[in-house]
């Protein structure tokens, strides 16, 4: 099986996402190339063919220029399978090469078991392993679900490919979020709400154990998603990436862009009804209990301290 890993660079700078690209490839057991939009002064740690275009002429991101780009080292390279980060830009991108090859696409894998895909489903509840019928087939890899343990290393053999400068869109540069809120990423101990705790006015219990552990209360994105908290309190790979040197999870099933938010956390207590939860895989003590009823308790003892 051969690969081809697109990586992302944005704003002068290759992304991690790359490593992860590596990496799964690696898990895969598959050959594989590299295509970057970006500059030869910036190269990524990769042992193989990288087929770079320079990012100054096409700009950054611009889908019917990337797009063509892709497919012409496809045809050059003949992969079994095109691999994107699933970010903004390979959600972009994706759909665009799957159309134009016909290709099986496959979205926010997370895990490789027994030579199937695995992409979570039911809100990421369930988990389901699927495998392409294409020839060729098109995957983006949910962030923080192939982090290698080191980061890769070599240098690539550098093949410079260009594509004709034209399309509808020009690239103009990035806006930056606004910012405000709470920066968790610099608190020691982190509180986390899930959806577990069952209903907004149960945040309060969250916020008041957060405070008697003399820290911060953040949430999972299902808990931003329901407004029942501020989104700077949001924790994973569309929130804040966190590691405190305590993280309590609280009615946090532990879906794979919550864990890459905080998985490097010193130390993970979780509580939860459900004790095969994804999150006891990592918590370092698991409570199989009712939160709304152990929280008040905690909260209880540590302030009579």
């Amino acid at each position: 099986m051969k690969t081809l890993l697109v990586a992302e660079y944005r704003d002068g700078k290759i992304l991690a996402s790359s490593s992860e690209l590596i990496n799964f490839a690696a898990q895969l057991g598959a050959e594989s190339a590299m295509v970057l939009v970006g500059s030869e002064t910036t190269l990524p740690h990769y042992q193989g063919k990288l087929y770079l275009a320079d990012s100054t002429k096409i700009g950054e991101f611009n889908p019917s220029q990337h797009k063509q780009l892709i497919l012409e080292v496809i045809e050059k390279e003949q992969p079994s399978m095109v691999v994107l980060p699933h970010s903004s830009y390979g959600w972009d991108l994706a759909p665009r090469i799957a159309l134009a090859l016909k290709a099986a696409q496959i979205s926010e894998v997370v895990e490789i078991k027994d030579g199937h895909l695995v992409v979570p489903s039911c809100n990421a509840k369930l988990r389901r392993r699927v495998k392409a019928t294409t020839n060729i087939s098109v995957v983006t890899l949910q962030g923080g679900a192939f982090t290698p343990a080191e980061d890769p290393d070599g240098t690539p053999e550098v093949i410079k490919v260009e594509v004709a400068a034209d399309g509808d869109i020009q690239f103009a540069g990035y806006e930056e979020a606004e910012t405000g809120g709470v920066d968790l990423s610099k608190a020691d101990i982190i509180v986390s709400a899930g959806r577990g705790i069952g209903k907004p006015e149960n945040l309060a219990m969250i916020e008041n154990l957060a405070k008697a552990l003399k820290g911060e209360y953040g949430a999972s994105r299902p808990v931003v998603d329901a407004e029942w908290a501020d989104p700077s309190r949001q924790v994973g790979t569309t929130g804040q990436t966190v590691t405190p040197k305590l993280y309590v999870a609280c009615g946090i099933s532990g879906a794979i862009q919550h864990l890459a938010g905080m998985k490097k956390s010193e130390f993970v207590l979780a509580i939860n009804t459900d004790k095969d939860a994804p999150i006891g895989e990592i918590a370092d003590v698991l409570a199989v209990a009712d939160l709304k009823q152990l929280v008040p308790i905690l909260t209880e003892k540590l302030n009579a301290l």
